[in-house]
């Protein structure tokens, strides 16, 4: 009895405590946020009048605008990766196609530092004079989300009995019906979770971003590191902007936080 309270007291202590190191960053933004240029330069400031300078100040520049655009960037990223990885993951998964190198070789974009492709990127976007718009955006972010996706849906499909789909063709579906009508259904709260880890994915990315699309096609990473101008950092300004950012990430943590280890673990290589 006693080893088994002082265990429950031990993971209660732990979640309080990882509750705490991830909250307090987005506590001390939410009061910075809402501080005077003056209190700001005091950060352990806790009883003080709320302002809404900064958010004025966010919502009056193109902030929302560049949170748009990065929707924009990551539905569509997310949209193709979701179509072409389903069809991807199914092959490995039925047929192991590729075997295990192309498990692994999937991710390499995982592995490879972001400078070394983003410049073929830029070439390109410059040759069909689409530089500083979201398409090579686009392109550069489904360089790294399709790869997660198609590892990530393996596993789930793995789990469906391949005994529905053999059912599926007896009663004269063609694969790919047997595919779209039976596979697929059974799979969709992974595709779900899948859809909104893409999402995530690309909706954080900054680096690409700053170099293919810095200018009028800014998206929301980019905009927000906008405020780090020559007079220095606008600290209340880029707060409120990043709560902004961060609220669509947090509710989709919530839809993901079941789906995820199952997902990434279930790419992984099964003997």
């Amino acid at each position: 009895m006693k080893n088994s309270r002082a265990l429950t007291i031990c993971r209660v202590a732990l979640l309080w405590a990882a509750a705490i190191t991830v909250l307090f960053p987005v506590l001390w933004i939410a009061l910075a946020s809402v501080k005077t240029p003056q209190q700001l330069n005091d950060p352990f400031l806790l009883s003080f009048t709320p302002v809404l300078d900064s958010w004025r100040t966010v919502l009056s520049s193109d902030i929302l605008g560049a949170a748009g655009r990065s929707a924009m960037v990551a539905l569509v990223t997310v949209g193709i990766s979701v179509v072409v990885g389903s069809m991807g993951a199914y092959a490995i998964a039925r047929f192991r196609a590729g075997g295990t190198a192309t498990r692994f070789g999937m991710l390499a974009a995982q592995v490879l530092p972001p400078a070394v492709l983003v410049f073929p990127f830029l070439t390109m976007a410059y040759a069909l004079r689409l530089n500083d718009t979201v398409v090579p955006v686009i392109f550069a972010h489904l360089s790294f989300v399709l790869p997660v996706v198609t590892w990530f849906l393996i596993g789930f499909f793995e789990a469906v009995p391949r005994s529905l789909e053999e059912q599926a063709q007896v009663d004269g579906f063609t694969r790919f019906q047997a595919f779209r009508m039976v596979v697929l259904p059974q799979v969709y709260p992974g595709i779900g979770a899948a859809a909104i880890f893409g999402f995530t994915l690309s909706w954080n990315d900054l680096f690409y971003g700053l170099i293919l699309a810095p200018g009028k096609a800014a998206i929301l990473p980019v905009a927000i590191a906008g405020f780090n101008t020559f007079r220095g950092v606008q600290i209340g300004s880029m707060s409120a902007a990043i709560l902004i950012a961060v609220v669509p990430v947090v509710i989709a943590s919530f839809f993901i936080q079941r789906r995820l280890v199952q997902g990434i673990s279930g790419g992984a290589v099964k003997f």
